[in-house]
């Protein structure tokens, strides 16, 4: 087993990015020492890697540890997860001359955590598409539990060739759609086929990833925004047709209605270069 040190220089709200996280039944987490297990695959080993919380906010150190010798991917990847090189002070600065301010203040420095692999995520987006948050997470729950890999009490999303090989008819009796159904079955079936790459999309400018997830069923505008986001860790993403983002602009500034696309669009304008920051404090803002 192998441990590393890493220290910030700027604050970081790990407290805050460890409740967040606790809210999923996947992930296994003590918030008495400010610890998280992560589960990563590289190079088609499983590999659960212990991140622990140490210092304050303000003076932020934490100790990554694991008994895989893949430690040069390890902490390229952990780093990228916890987004340990952001330029938060610059991010704070910006939005603090913004119409955002109360939010900033309030959630100041709380970084977005990104999913711990890129199929997981798009599997995680599919779905969650339109149904309760509570339902989805129970669903996505279940559905790790029953195909995927338990190591320790650390879980496993199941491998696009695993997924590959479940019927249509399974997911149906796990109470998925049709439909979601076959969008998990066919992504997974792409992948495997050697049609999508998703390392490779890593390197690929926002509008090419959309042009090569859009084609594929089960994946609209909403989905790849979630996946740029949450998967790739683009500081830019603004999601203005989210309802969530809508009700929390409405709550925070008072309108009578939701807001329309000519002031989302100049929200998301004043927000450049930095709105997934935004949009990350705005669902915070009516959790």
């Amino acid at each position: 087993m192998w441990s590393e040190q890493i220290t910030l220089d700027y604050p970081y709200r790990f407290e805050e990015v460890l409740k967040r996280l606790s809210f999923d039944p996947l992930n296994m987490i003590h918030l008495e020492d400010k610890t998280i297990h992560v589960p990563l695959t590289i190079d088609g080993e499983q590999i659960v890697v212990r991140v622990q919380g140490k210092g304050t906010t303000e003076k932020p150190q934490f100790w990554i540890s694991s008994q895989s010798n893949k430690q040069d991917e390890i902490m390229k990847r952990i780093s990228s997860i916890f987004q340990w090189n952001q330029p938060f002070h610059e991010i704070q600065h910006h939005f603090l001359n913004t119409s955002l301010r109360p939010l900033f203040e309030t959630f100041a420095y709380t970084p977005i955590i990104l999913e711990f692999g890129y199929f997981a995520c798009l599997l995680r987006c599919i779905i969650h598409q339109q149904v309760h948050l509570k339902f989805a997470t129970k669903l996505t729950e279940q559905f790790v539990k029953t195909y995927g890999t338990e190591r320790k009490g650390v879980f496993f999303f199941p491998t696009p060739e695993q997924v590959a090989n479940i019927t249509v008819e399974e997911l149906r009796n796990q109470k998925f759609s049709q439909r979601k159904a076959e969008y998990m079955i066919g992504l997974a079936k792409h992948i495997v086929d050697g049609k999508l790459n998703l390392e490779e999309l890593e390197g690929k400018m926002d509008e090419e990833v959309k042009a090569i997830l859009m084609p594929l069923r089960g994946i609209g505008a909403w989905t790849v925004q979630n996946f740029l986001l949450f998967g790739l860790g683009r500081q830019n993403m603004f999601p203005k047709a989210d309802i969530g983002i809508q009700r929390a602009l409405q709550q925070l500034f008072q309108l009578e209605q939701k807001p329309d696309d000519v002031f989302l669009e100049r929200m998301k304008e004043e927000c450049e270069p930095y709105c997934s920051y935004a949009s990350l404090y705005l669902w915070k803002s009516i959790e």
